[in-house]
């Protein structure tokens, strides 16, 4: 399945469903190495909110890490259209979502009207940033979608400086790899691991079956959902 395929059909299920999904292939691949403090539930974003309401985003991820500016590093980094930012910019095309490591300061912006005039020459599918966007209404007129924990006026130094182009990060508590698939919507943003995207999209796509099946027999019979909706009949439901 190619990726504009993938991406077609993960735009029918929501953030929620996919992040069950996450969870349970995880879940069923560890087996007995599972346990709550394993991290493998962090799959999904914290304080990083739709700022574009109503938008779904998915698609394959491009990163960006940020660190505290030092003059070091400053010195050291490619500037201008060289630099990481605009690296990881400019590896995106319509099938890709950026994915901006901002060390969840969550009043640090990562960028603003002009340099995500990048993304939008690009066609990217959107940003996704557990730091802030400048000039937010202006960078909306470009139409992806925009995903961030806030909004702000200010810059980003003294806080996030651009260091590392399309290598692992985290972004809102969850680890993100290049190549990963992103998606958000209204409720948040998951992250679903490569390595699983087919596993997760099959197990999603029978959740929903088996969801619409137990509510239409709730409503059929007038009993409450939870005759049906418990891990007994869904085990029924998938001999």
């Amino acid at each position: 399945m190619n990726n504009l395929k993938i991406i077609e059909k993960y735009r029918k299920l929501d953030a929620a469903t996919i992040f069950g999904g996450v969870r349970a292939v995880l879940i069923s691949k560890t087996k007995n190495e599972y346990n709550t403090a394993s991290g493998y539930e962090k799959t999904f974003m914290k304080g990083v909110n739709n700022q574009t309401p109503g938008k779904v985003l998915v698609g394959f991820a491009r990163t960006l890490r940020m660190v505290p500016p030092r003059l070091d590093i400053i010195n050291e980094k490619p500037a201008s259209e060289n630099s990481p930012e605009f690296e990881a910019m400019s590896s995106c095309t319509e099938e890709n979502v950026l994915v901006i490591d901002a060390m969840r300061f969550h009043h640090a912006s990562v960028g603003g009207d002009v340099k995500f005039l990048n993304l939008y020459m690009n066609k990217a599918e959107g940003v996704v940033t557990d730091g802030a966007i400048r000039d937010l209404n202006e960078v909306k007129k470009y139409n992806f979608k925009i995903f961030s924990a806030g909004r702000t006026g200010s810059i980003g130094i003294p806080d996030v400086w651009p260091y590392e182009a399309n290598v692992t990060i985290s972004c809102g508590e969850a680890v993100v790899r290049p190549e990963d698939l992103i998606v958000g919507d209204d409720d948040g943003v998951v992250v679903v691991p490569n390595f699983i995207i087919i596993d997760v999209l099959n197990w999603c796509e029978k959740h929903q079956k088996d969801e619409k099946t137990i509510k239409d027999l709730a409503l059929k019979e007038n009993v409450s959902p939870g005759k049906y909706y418990n891990p007994e009949f869904f085990k029924k439901l998938n001999k």
